[in-house]
């Protein structure tokens, strides 16, 4: 069997909140590693959003979330939770969650007090029996194609950890592909001796990874197969095994493994904003809850300065370097 990942981020930008980078990867017989999972799943998953399409939306974050915008997390959450549900893994509580899929977070959240609860029950909004119903729908479709979801894999930075960094770096670019070449590291420690094929959403206006790739994986030969305004693909060898490496403009638009991840990162990160805001829509009244992006991050901080300074906040660990 051979491993197909995807890999993306959520977060990138805001003021307040964490950076999340989650890898997504599935297993697949060998000579269906470049084959479209959306089609393969075509039974189970769609990569369109309709009331009517009772198969369960994998497709870019931004694009579920604003769909069901009035519902909330309602569409990200169901879809990330019944992918779980298909591998037999049913978080019930935040905490639960974060220890299937990031569990080195729940040791950073010390210290930060608006962290501290993580033991609110999941799912939040979703129906629990819609989650269930589709879970078990993927699961099959799965199993008569032979793929299976081997892991989800997330790397959320908390606001501290994240100014340290690009502090010491002088640039968040290299702070996110420090997060996706981890992932990437990652995953291909627990594939062992198997091929993986990486599909990453490309970081920003970068086209070439050569020399980050060489500093990452010591002991590879590294050959460079495209570098275009498209896309970036290498394939790096250390015998027995070769991987192949793809960073590409829109990758949540072309490849299901992509979505996905952006939909787990997207989710985390929701559910960290949401123990923000509510920690701090505790302390001052009124207060409108923010989805933490700059202008209305501004806005944020303006009105719980003085609620910030009472406590004896560290900023440091509130707001992220720009």
């Amino acid at each position: 069997m051979a491993i197909v990942a995807g890999i993306d981020e959520a977060g990138y930008g805001p003021l307040l909140g964490p950076l999340v980078v989650t890898g997504v990867a599935f297993e697949v017989p060998d000579d269906q590693a470049e084959d479209c999972l959306w089609k393969q799943l075509a039974d189970s998953v769609t990569r369109r959003v309709a009331r009517a399409n009772v198969r369960l939306p994998i497709l870019d974050s931004k694009k579920l979330y604003r769909h069901h915008r009035r519902g909330g997390l309602s569409g990200l959450e169901r879809t990330a939770l019944a992918m779980l549900q298909s591998a037999g893994h049913r978080p019930a509580t935040f905490r639960e969650l974060l220890r299937r899929v990031a569990p080195q977070t729940l040791d950073n959240t010390a210290g930060y007090p608006w962290y501290e609860d993580l033991d609110f029950g999941l799912p939040l909004e979703a129906d629990a029996g819609a989650v269930a119903t589709q879970a078990n729908a993927v699961r099959r479709n799965a199993r008569l194609c032979g793929v299976r979801l081997a892991g989800v894999l997330c790397e959320p930075l908390l606001a501290g950890q994240y100014n340290r960094l690009v502090s010491s770096t002088r640039n968040k670019a290299t702070v996110l592909l420090g997060l996706t070449l981890r992932i990437v590291q990652r995953i291909m420690s627990k594939a062992a001796d198997r091929p993986v094929r990486f599909l990453i959403d490309r970081q920003g206006g970068r086209l070439r990874y050569t020399q980050q790739l060489l500093t990452a994986f010591v002991g590879y030969e590294l050959q460079i197969l495209e570098e275009t305004r498209e896309r970036s693909t290498y394939r790096l060898t250390r015998s027995p095994t070769t991987h192949h490496i793809e960073f590409a403009t829109s990758g949540e638009d072309h490849h299901l493994p992509v979505a996905l991840a952006s939909i787990y990162s997207k989710y985390l990160r929701e559910l960290f904003m949401r123990g923000l805001n509510r920690y701090w829509c505790e302390r001052v009244k009124s207060l409108k809850p923010t989805a933490g992006y700059y202008t209305d991050g501004c806005r944020f901080l303006k009105d719980i300065g003085t609620a910030v300074d009472r406590q004896g906040v560290d900023r440091n660990i509130l707001v992220r370097q720009r």
